[in-house]
């Protein structure tokens, strides 16, 4: 018997580091792409086509240390011996390693008649980081940076921070809308009893599985007639119909798992529908709100389609500026980066604020009895 614990012991000791390693890989595979856009955000755009993300940390490269310049009477054309090998042009061009591990470039073509000398040493932490890609991208300010070439390059860089407040503009209301509406009808569904519930609810339930692409016509066709197209209302109406679907779904799951106790008291005590949804079901549904919420903001603030259909070019979202950005400054790393990053900023920290609830809202009403 002790013998039979001690193995089921060693099993669920191998089992759970196996987890652990697993999802340790899986953050390191998911932090290191961040890491480097974090980086590359803050580096000098010269340096970005030089080197990579990574030299920023202490590592060993070569560093330039003289230069040899060929006497006249040296043939280019063959080979020739320098630093106690024999080498040409062809080999020098790719870098040659000397005995003792020096490196020989040549520099330029071969009237320079030069070669570079570089030795191997240890480089520390890169202090080569500057803000300017954030306040070009964010402002929209004219700024001056060295291409691969080290040639000096003047650019305008989008208006980043206009669209910011865009997204803004267009997900909180489009976030807190469908959650207000969806409570309400979640309500209705769990807890009232009306002819055709079941029917509304079975039709709720099929939505879920049309896709939103086949609305976006009809849609445009309607918002065309009213005038509504190019406007914030737009928008908001949209993603509100878009989400509204999932959104009663998952409340649903979860009313349905709270006490009936707790209801049937209020309704003793004379309390009416509205007063127990405000006072007891909205306050007990906080953790299915809040996965909702980080459902819909990531969905509203990543939607790149509904916002081009529906949104003037004026009024553009952070999506929309910055396949802008991709489109007209592709070759600008050091703006590109800068600028995905300033739109992760926010998703980011809505999930770290809401995760809390997110496990529990998405397990709510998984398990019954």
């Amino acid at each position: 018997m002790a013998a039979r614990t001690e193995g089921f012991q060693q099993k669920k000791r191998l089992s759970s580091f196996l987890v652990n390693l697993t999802l340790t890989i899986i953050c390191i595979v998911w932090l290191v792409p961040v890491i480097g856009l974090l980086i590359t955000s803050f580096r000098d755009s010269g340096d970005i086509f030089k080197t990579g993300w990574w030299t920023v940390f202490p590592h060993r490269e070569y560093i330039n240390t003289r230069q040899i310049i060929l006497d006249p009477s040296v043939n280019v054309d063959g080979n020739f011996q320098i630093e106690g090998i024999t080498t040409n042009f062809n080999d020098l061009r790719n870098g040659v390693t000397a005995p003792n591990g020096e490196k020989l470039t040549w520099y330029g073509n071969k009237r320079t008649r030069t070669i570079d000398v570089a030795e191997l040493k240890w480089v520390g932490f890169s202090t080569n980081m500057t803000i300017k890609n954030y306040t070009s991208v964010l402002g929209g300010k004219t700024v001056t940076f060295k291409d691969a070439t080290g040639r000096d390059v003047e650019t305008r860089g989008p208006n980043l921070g206009g669209a910011f407040l865009n997204s803004l503009a267009v997900t909180i209301p489009a976030t807190i809308i469908p959650i207000l509406i969806a409570a309400f009808a979640a309500y209705g569904f769990a807890w009232l009893n009306f002819p055709g519930r079941k029917s509304f609810f079975i039709g709720v339930v099929a939505m879920l599985v049309v896709p939103l692409q086949i609305a976006l016509v009809p849609i445009l066709q309607d918002y065309t007639k009213l005038q509504l197209n190019g406007t914030y209302l737009a928008i908001w109406l949209a993603h509100t119909g878009f989400g509204l679907p999932l959104a009663i779904y998952l409340l649903f799951n979860y009313m349905t798992s709270l006490p009936r106790e707790i209801l049937e008291s209020a309704f003793i005590d004379g309390a009416s529908n509205f007063t127990i949804f405000t006072r007891l079901i909205l306050p007990l549904s906080v953790p299915a709100l809040a996965s909702f919420a980080i459902f819909q903001f990531l969905w509203v603030w990543n939607d790149y389609l509904v916002a081009l259909i529906f949104l003037n070019p004026q009024t553009q979202v952070v999506t929309m500026a910055l396949a802008s950005l991709v489109g007209e400054r592709g070759q600008d790393w050091h703006l590109l980066t800068a600028g995905a990053f300033v739109s992760m900023i926010l998703p980011l920290a809505v999930f770290f604020m809401l995760q809390r609830y997110f496990v529990r809202g998405m397990m709510a009403g998984s398990v019954k009895g």
